[in-house]
């Protein structure tokens, strides 16, 4: 290139202004300048303020936020440039009730905008593309809805696209792709739906993809996202992402969390996953994986948290994962693993907790688990480990739990146990463990549960009890444990639940058991126990069950019983109680089930029990002395279900059993009644073996007992035969001639129904029809409201008993109407009350307001969250036994808002169900808390079918509370005999006592297993990131 020459140069500076015409056109553009650039910031200040107070009432905190200050730069959460330009607005945790800000457009600097927890409405606006500044948007926990505006795409800068618990739907945007420098994508907790896009491969930038809390999610886990070399955590979890896990995951070098729990995962673990060698925490629980544990995850040097319970796994647990030396928890419960402990795991110094419950687990415990000195939780239970417990673990000084219970555990409970200082609860229920209990077991002043149920324990109760103040539960029914009950038991002012029930005890009931105030169940049964019942149970004001049968107590019942207001289960079978029955027993006005069958009780029925409404399970008297007549008072007892007056000396009528219309089982043999029997369904239905041994009652006879039937002669007799055979013929010639006519006229009806049909389908439907809805009718629908409503969009359900639909009724009221089958319709046709108006019943058409979810009121649709909050409504009908909008619920409160005043409490449960074994009220309480789940007022918040379903499994086993951490402090199910029966010399009783035996039985557990839905810890908790 050549140089210019001095004639260009000279030409050049002739154009040039002088140094002063410069001056001049500075001065003249510099106002120009200032005016604009004081404008730009004064007009996003009018923004702003025009924002602040399109609420009604702005905040407080934002009191500086003053349109005559035309520099927003001194407001609260506002930042600027040196210029004056916004460049950052952040406003957290202040509730403002606003939309996102209008107009972002004009914020031509901003680079950060967080809005979070604010509880901002509305959509996203779609002009927040044109803001290109922004490198970072947080607008979490609020209330938005609509869709994620595909103009985000133009954000080329955007490094953080924050946008979780909110409302949004619609798709994941394919458009993120084109914002090339995302880093951190958080969606979880939505209602986003569809598929993950495959294009978030190209995001090379990304290290944080969360989005999971979107019920509404499906397909795979994309193979692309594994071209995410930067991905640190990958959260899809409660999702309904299915398949596999791909592959391409191993790629990840950097990831550091995976969780992908509660989806519908399937496969087997892909082995690659060992190349993350940077992963921390593996959350894959709660899905249908299958195969084998890979052993490369033993590569995994930094992996702390491991949880893959509640799967289809298979196979043995890898010795290689005790390579994996940074862990600190391993959580392999609920699934079908096989093979031994490794012993490997023992090296894993940072161990806290250990759970591989309910597998098929074999071979022996471990000594060297002792090494793993930080252990917290050591949960074995539901194998079939055998052997001996390893007296090492003694030296786990930091154990606060120790579950071993239902496997096959020899040989005696090792002293050393008494060392773990911090122990907490101990279940080494359903072994076969022998010798004694150790008494050093009761120096631990942590201790809250002891549970040794169904082993083959033997000895005497150790008087050092009474040093384990800290005691809630004392659990050692089914063993054979000797001796007597120690006086120093009455240290124990914390217990709440004592069971020595199935065992050898023999001696007095110590006076000191007054002194455990905080008793709400005794079970004592099925011991040789001796002596009266001590005067001081009458002390314990909160005692709910007291159980002491088939033992060989003696001397009267004590009247001060009558004290405990709160007993609800009082079973006192089968010892030798003698003298009358207290009348003072009719105070016990929660009492529900009264068993004092199988005594030497004598004299009459206190008349006062009949003063006790709540009496509604059973009443049984049977197998004793007692005498007089029916008290005309227990009429008054109508909610009894069952009732045992036999083999005692009982005399009079039975008119006094005439008004128990709630009566399912009587028994009222071998008394001396006389007279007939009452005329009702019951007595028409009682067998013969209840009704035996009564020789004045004149069931002894042919002819019919019942007072109706009386006073017809034998010729009377003779012409009702005749009467009555002549009705049959004329009945037998009336049903030929209907059969003819129906032929006859079903002809006819088919020939004029082909006829409408023909004129139908030239015409919309009109107002005249040959068949009518007469059940709906009489709910003042007419045939077109009808018709309209049995369409495909207001199928609730479809079941064996035909299909609901949903309906409106006039005055705003939601019913769901079952399409009836030919039988149902006849019986409703009969169900009108005095008025005509048609009886809404069960079996008709079933109005179901109580159990709609809030949501519909405003969604007009019914979901599956719907359906899971009307599930919730059942449940909680079942275990309250009230209606959804029931009468005797105080303030017409519907039963959802009812049990959450409650909190949930025991008082809510049905009492006919508190008579129940405790173990079954704890899982029933535990019900409560999977129903106030489903019956969460926000939709998102409810659990889906298949967490309900795995929830229910959990507690499903029959007694013990074998729950996990999160049960220490509540609920405790249990055993209490194989068989009371066995033990026993009194004579079998009738079929009666047999149903009242069954319906308060004995349990025999074999497992129970659960984590409380009331109470949280790690154990089986939802632990992870979404």
């Amino acid at each position: 290139m050549s140089m210019p020459s001095s004639r260009q140069i000279l030409l050049f500076s002739s154009l040039l202004p002088s140094p002063s015409s410069l001056s001049f056109f500075i001065l003249t553009l510099l106002p120009s300048l200032l005016s604009t650039s004081l404008a730009a910031p004064n007009h996003e200040a009018s923004i702003l303020f025009s924002w602040l107070h399109s609420s009604p009432a702005p905040p407080s905190s934002f009191s500086n936020w003053n349109n005559l200050d035309s520099n927003p730069c001194n407001w609260t959460s506002i930042t600027c440039s040196p210029q004056g330009f916004v460049t950052e607005i952040n406003i957290q945790s202040v509730p403002l009730q606003l939309p996102v800000p209008f107009n972002l457009s004009s914020f031509r600097f901003l680079i950060k905008l967080v809005i979070s927890d604010a509880n901002i409405t509305g959509t996203i606006p779609l002009d927040i593309g044109d803001s290109v500044s922004l490198t970072s948007i947080d607008l979490s926990s609020n209330s938005l809805v609509g869709t994620i505006p595909g103009s985000i795409r133009r954000l080329l800068n955007l490094e953080d696209l924050i946008l979780n618990s909110n409302q949004l739907t619609g798709k994941i945007p394919v458009e993120l792709s084109n914002c090339s420098r995302l880093k951190n994508l958080l969606l979880f907790d939505n209602l986003l739906g569809g598929y993950i896009p495959t294009e978030l491969g190209k995001l090379s930038s990304l290290e944080v993809l969360r989005a999971g809390g979107n019920k509404d999610i499906i397909g795979k886990v994309p193979d692309e996202l594994g071209d995410c070399s930067n991905l640190t955590v990958l959260g899809l979890a409660d999702t309904r992402v299915s398949g596999s896990l791909p592959v391409s995951l191993g790629k990840l070098s950097k990831l550091q969390t995976l969780s992908i729990y509660t989806t519908m995962l399937s496969g087997e673990i892909p082995s690659d996953i060992g190349n993350c060698s940077e992963l921390v925490n593996l959350f894959l629980y709660e899905n249908s994986l299958s195969g084998s544990i890979p052993p490369e995850i033993g590569k995994l040097k930094k992996l702390e948290q491991l949880l893959l319970w509640q799967n289809s796994l298979v196979g043995v647990i890898p010795e290689e994962i005790g390579n994996c030396t940074s862990l600190k928890m391993i959580d392999l419960s609920l699934n079908s693993l096989s093979g031994t402990i490794p012993s490997s795991i023992g090296g894993l110094l940072a161990l806290e907790e250990f759970m591989i419950s309910n597998n098929n687990v074999s071979g022996s415990i471990p000594s060297n688990l002792s090494n793993a000195s930080n252990l917290l939780q050591l949960q074995l239970d539901a194998n079939q480990i055998l052997g001996l417990i390893p007296p090492e673990l003694g030296k786990l000084s930091k154990l606060t739990v120790f579950f071993a219970w239902q496997n096959q555990l020899e040989g005696s409970i090792p002293s050393s146990l008494a060392k773990c200082s911090n122990l907490q609860a101990l279940d080494l229920s359903h072994n076969s463990l022998t010798g004694s209990i150790p008494p050093g077991l009761f120096q631990l002043q942590n201790l809250t549960k002891l549970l040794l149920i169904s082993n083959d324990i033997s000895g005497s109760i150790p008087p050092e009890i009474g040093n384990c103040s800290s005691l809630l539960r004392l659990r050692l029914g089914n063993n054979r444990i000797s001796g007597g009950i120690p006086k120093e038991i009455g240290g124990l002012k914390n217990l709440n639940f004592l069971d020595l029930s199935s065992n050898r005890l023999s001696g007095w009931v110590p006076d000191e058991i007054g002194s455990c105030t905080e008793l709400q169940m005794i079970d004592l049964g099925n011991n040789t126990v001796q002596g009266p019942l001590p005067n001081s149970l009458s002390s314990l004001s909160g005692l709910q069950v007291l159980d002491v049968s088939v033992n060989q107590f003696e001397g009267q019942i004590p009247a001060s019983l009558g004290r405990l207001v709160s007993l609800n289960k009082l079973i006192l079978s089968r010892n030798s109680f003698s003298g009358s029955i207290p009348s003072s027993l009719g105070i016990c006005s929660s009492l529900q089930l009264l068993d004092l069958g199988s005594n030497e009780l004598t004299g009459s029925i206190p008349m006062e029990l009949s003063q006790i409404e709540a009496l509604e399970i059973a009443l049984n008297l049977s197998y004793n002395g007692l005498t007089g007549p029916i008290p005309p008072q227990i009429s008054a007892l109508s909610k009894l279900s069952i009732l045992d007056l036999s083999h005692n000396k009982l005399e009079g009528n039975l008119s006094p059993l005439a008004a128990l219309d709630n009566l399912v089982s009587l028994n009222i043999s071998y008394n001396n009644f006389t007279g007939y029997l009452p005329d009702n369904k019951l007595f028409r239905q009682l067998s013969p073996e209840d009704l035996a041994g009564n020789q004045g009652l004149c069931s002894s006879i042919k002819d019919s007992c019942f007072l109706s039937d009386v006073g017809r002669t034998g010729l009377q007799r003779n012409r009702d035969d005749i009467r009555q055979s002549r009705k049959l013929k004329l009945a037998i010639a009336l049903l030929i001639t209907l059969t003819v006519a129906m032929v006859i006229m079903g002809t006819i009806a088919i020939f004029r129904t082909r006829r409408t049909i023909r004129d139908d389908d030239e015409s919309e439907l009109g107002d005249s029809w040959p068949w009518q809805f007469t059940p709906f009718q009489k709910l003042n629908f007419s045939v077109d409201q009808v018709l309209r409503c049995l369409v495909d969009t207001n199928v609730i359900g479809k079941g064996c008993s035909g299909i609901v639909y949903r309906a409106d009724m006039d005055n705003g009221e939601v019913i769901a109407v079952k399409k009836l089958w030919p039988y149902t319709m006849a019986a409703a046709n009969g169900c009108t009350d005095e008025k005509g108006d048609f009886a809404r019943s069960s079996n008709t058409v079933a109005g179901s307001y109580g159990y709609i979810a809030p949501e519909y009121g405003y969604m007009m649709k019914i979901t599956e969250k719907s359906d899971i909050y009307s599930y919730g409504v059942v449940v909680l009908e079942v275990l309250t036994g009230k209606q959804p909008i029931d009468p005797t619920i105080p303030e017409g409160l519907h039963v959802v808002d009812w049990v959450r005043q409650k909190r949930g409490g025991i008082e809510v449960l049905d009492p006919c169900l508190l008579s129940r074994p405790e173990p079954e009220i704890d899982e029933m309480m535990q019900a409560f808390g999977i129903a106030l789940l489903c019956v969460n007022s926000s939709p998102d918040e409810r659990p889906t079918m298949k967490d309900v379903a795995a929830m229910l499994k959990e507690i499903k086993h029959e007694r013990e509370e074998y729950a996990k951490v999160d049960m220490l402090l509540k609920g405790s199910p249990a055993t209490d005999t194989e068989n009371r029966n066995s033990s026993s010399a009194v004579p079998a009783t009738s079929s009666s006592k047999s149903t009242v035996q069954t319906l308060y039985p004995k349990s025999n557990n074999s497992s129970f297993s659960a984590s409380s839905l009331l109470y949280s810890s790690s154990s089986n908790a939802k632990v992870g990131f979404k």
